[in-house]
């Protein structure tokens, strides 16, 4: 067993949603942009060779897009903490740091990005 978990890395999903407090937000969307990582152990699957071992990372992509794309909320911590509950889901997934970017945020001055991270563990 390795000192730390190994670590799997998602970045830059990018979902079309209709996250946001106002009007315009719901009714026009916009793109969200998701990063995680997700702490799991993988000494088995390398060890056997075995998907079934690991977190598959083209499913949870599918997963978590499907849970952004989902019901609007208000504000981008609420989708990080929906993300989250996602991943962690998974019996594999130990513990999950997520980030969800909103880079055309209604932010009346320039700005590259505004983002918000979490991280949560498996309970």
């Amino acid at each position: 067993m390795p000192d730390e978990p190994d670590s799997l890395t998602l970045t830059g999903l990018l979902v079309q949603a209709n996250h946001g407090v106002f009007d315009f937000e719901r009714r026009d969307g916009q793109p969200f942009v998701v990063d995680l990582t997700v702490w799991l152990d993988t000494v088995g699957a390398a060890a056997d060779d075995d998907l079934a071992q690991t977190l598959h990372y083209g499913e949870l992509a599918v997963e978590v897009n499907e849970a952004v794309a989902g019901e609007p909320v208000d504000l981008i911590e609420t989708l990080a903490e929906r993300v989250a509950q996602v991943v962690l889901a998974h019996d594999v997934a130990q513990k999950v740091r997520v980030t969800v970017h909103k880079p055309e945020a209604p932010i009346g001055v320039p700005f590259t990005d505004v983002s918000i991270t979490i991280t949560r563990s498996r309970e």
